[in-house]
């Protein structure tokens, strides 16, 4: 018998793995307008594994467990329901006959196929007719295995909100015909936009986690640069500008992971970290990446925050730093994208170059933004301005205001070890 908490841990890990693959599969065989039954299979078939494994044990391969779940699963329903229910028009044909049933069945599991479903699935659900903020949860409710709840505090907003789009995106598919593929000409352009947008937004929750134990999720910043591989590897999409602009975006900024916590888990700020820590073969890949997204002349967001991350890579130690180039960058940045975040980003940098009392009159200026108020890293940043000037009954102040709202235990005790260097 195998333990219940070592295997809801696993199913939990393989949901966000595995998921969005065989949705996607899933999606092929069923069509698009079946989108939420292809969902219901997946999540039978993570049950199965919860309810099955604590008795019969851990399958050697459980990835290769849920699939064939999964697919028998489908032609039992396939098999069931062929007269009853309209499916793929690419398949349905051969899902009539018994004789070609199984094996039209089989042939959407084999890995070439499950990668290119993936990359259907991506534009699928970045179809024009369904409106950007649903595009991006559906994206990442089908494909990324993310969950209502991080969903709506990637958007910062409600849950119910978040289940609204879902449905009119699940609706807009049925009703419009959707077709479950990548599309031609000029369309692929822009919705690829969209699709890169949803998987920054997946890097970012892995990158500094909205919930949990741990800061950083490594699985999560993994999936996401596997799947802008996908694009980045598929033929059909020939500007790849941004997409490799947002694959070395991502390298980059993973290989300094390891460096960003002690071997307690405690946060170290970018002057304590390891360099020696680093992943220098990530960070190689990062900037080769990089280079090969300036083939075309258009400059992205995400060129210019992989820069700024290569500025950071590239200072041997942290005072060599060069902080006005990255300066000089958040200002071009910030007439692409002048949102709170990259505006509170741009003041450290400010900090850097001319000091905290400049800063200090830039982070005045966002202070009544609504997503600052409630976003720790507003006050704890005004705080370490505070601590520079020695303004510290100021930093007390600001860092009590970052702790209230500090989602993660790990980020609490880190600004709470800073306050006790303020007294």
């Amino acid at each position: 018998m195998s333990d219940q908490s070592e295997i809801n841990q696993l199913v939990d890990h393989l949901f966000r793995h595995e998921s969005g693959k065989m949705i996607s599969v899933l999606t092929r065989i069923f069509g698009s307008h079946n989108m939420d039954l292809a969902e219901d299979v997946v999540q039978d078939s993570l049950l199965e594994a919860i309810k099955q494994w604590p008795y019969k044990g851990i399958p050697d391969n459980p990835s290769s467990w849920l699939f064939m779940v999964a697919k028998n699963k489908a032609l039992n329903i396939v098999s069931r329901d062929k007269y009853k229910r309209q499916y793929s028009k690419e398949m349905s044909h051969f899902l009539q006959s018994e004789w070609t049933l199984e094996p039209t069945l089989n042939h959407p599991f084999t890995d070439q196929e499950i990668t290119d479903d993936q990359l259907r699935m991506m534009f699928t659900c970045c179809h024009p007719s369904i409106s950007p903020d649903s595009q991006i949860a559906l994206i990442l409710k089908t494909l990324c295995g993310f969950s209502i709840p991080e969903i709506a505090k990637a958007f910062i907003t409600t849950e119910e909100t978040i289940n609204k789009r879902l449905v009119r995106a699940r609706q807009k598919i049925r009703d419009n015909g959707i077709p479950f593929e990548v599309p031609q000409g000029k369309d692929i352009a822009k919705r690829l936009e969209t699709v890169l947008e949803s998987i920054y937004l997946l890097f970012n929750e892995g990158y500094s986690a909205s919930s949990g134990e741990n800061l950083i999720r490594y699985e999560v910043c993994e999936e996401a640069i596997r799947l802008v591989k996908i694009i980045a590897n598929n033929p059909v999409i020939e500007n790849k500008s941004g997409v490799y602009a947002l694959l070395a975006l991502m390298q980059l900024n993973a290989s300094r992971f390891k460096a960003r916590q002690d071997v307690e888990g405690n946060i170290l700020t970018l002057e304590k970290q390891n360099r020696s820590l680093y992943n220098y073969t990530l960070m190689e890949e990062g900037f080769s990446n990089l280079k090969r997204s300036t083939s075309a002349k258009e400059i992205s967001i995400y060129h210019i925050l992989a820069t700024i991350s290569a500025y950071h890579c590239s200072a041997v130690e942290y005072k060599l730093t060069d902080w006005k180039s990255i300066l000089i960058l958040y200002d071009k940045l910030v007439l692409i994208d002048n949102s709170p975040i990259v505006l509170l980003n741009r003041a450290i940098a400010l900090a850097k170059v001319s000091g905290a009392k400049k800063a200090i009159s830039e982070l005045e200026q966002l202070r009544s933004s609504s997503i600052l108020k409630s976003n720790y890293l507003f006050y704890s940043t005004e705080a370490e301005f505070f601590i520079e000037l020695n303004l510290f009954s100021h930093a007390r102040t600001a860092l009590k205001k970052a702790i209230r709202l500090a989602p993660l235990e790990t980020e609490r005790r880190f600004l709470q070890k800073r306050l006790s260097d303020c007294c």
